[in-house]
């Protein structure tokens, strides 16, 4: 063979080599990724008293605000001063309450890693008393407090009952309840003896900065007709069996602190027993 053909030969071969082992090891270009990157969600902002202040400056309804409260977390301060200051900033008692509920205990909705075990159940209502249905439907009893009321303003009632009737002042300490339960909620009541529904009162408190306080008349909502000044709200019992009512506290109560008055409460002097819970929005 002769020198060139010799060295062609070579050159064949070596390009042969080189190409099936380069090819192999030669790294292949990355494929652009198809399609739009995922969207990454921004974490919520925590709301506090000045986002609550600068919504309530800026003109948003109160049910605008309350959206935002029970959609995003909080931080919120509701120390006397605090509950003060937001008054000052016309912050509507509405508001502030949802402020104070959101970070309390629901025992209403599912229950989380971090909420206490529910109370043990009650297999049977045969204790005179108010109870709520809690998210496994089983009765509870309610919370009690001490409430001090006192008698005072006469006032006549309607010609239908022909008796006369007192205004009761209550004060409970603390501004808030240990129970927070989420409308719609189902109340019970097993009555005493001889005691009919229409004597009992459900009141929504007034909240000061560190107390609750309510303006009733004697004898429960069904016995009066009402007015600005007292804080009765209106509802429907139906009768369940012997001596026993149920109702239900629905949304549109909105948020705020509430009580059960049973018949026969106690004077100033000496107290008496009320069933109180909040309803949070």
């Amino acid at each position: 063979m002769s020198l060139f053909g010799s060295r062609l030969a070579t050159g064949l071969l070596f390009l042969l080599y080189s190409g099936a082992f380069g090819l192999a090891q030669s790294p292949e270009t990355p494929k652009p990724t198809e399609g739009p990157l995922p969207a990454v969600s921004a974490p919520q902002k925590t709301l506090t008293n000045s986002s609550i202040v600068r919504m309530v400056s800026a003109g948003l309804s109160d049910d605008l605000i309350l959206q935002a409260i029970a959609a995003q977390p909080g931080q919120y301060t509701t120390d006397a001063d605090s509950l003060i200051d937001l008054k000052d900033a016309n912050v509507s008692e509405r508001v502030i309450t949802a402020m104070i509920n959101k970070g309390r205990k629901r025992l209403t909705p599912e229950a989380t890693a971090t909420q206490d075990p529910p109370p043990q159940p009650i297999s049977e209502v045969s204790e005179i008393g108010a109870y709520y249905k809690d998210r496994n439907g089983t009765w509870q009893p309610l919370e009690t407090e001490v409430v001090h009321i006192k008698s005072g303003g006469w006032l006549k009632s309607t010609a239908t009952h022909g008796i006369i009737k007192q205004d009761r002042n209550g004060h409970l300490n603390g501004r808030e309840s240990k129970l927070s339960l989420q409308a719609p909620v189902e109340i019970l009541i097993y009555a005493a003896p001889s005691v009919d529904i229409a004597e009992y009162d459900f009141l929504r408190f007034r909240i000061n900065s560190d107390n609750r306080e309510f303006r009733s008349i004697t004898g429960g909502v069904f016995h009066s007709t009402g007015g600005a000044q007292r804080d009765e709200v209106s509802y429907h019992p139906t009768k369940a069996g012997p001596r026993t009512w149920r109702f239900t506290v629905d949304a549109s109560v909105g948020g705020g602190e509430y009580g059960i008055l049973p018949p026969g409460t106690g004077n100033v002097t000496n107290g008496g027993k009320i069933y109180t819970f909040a309803i949070t929005e």
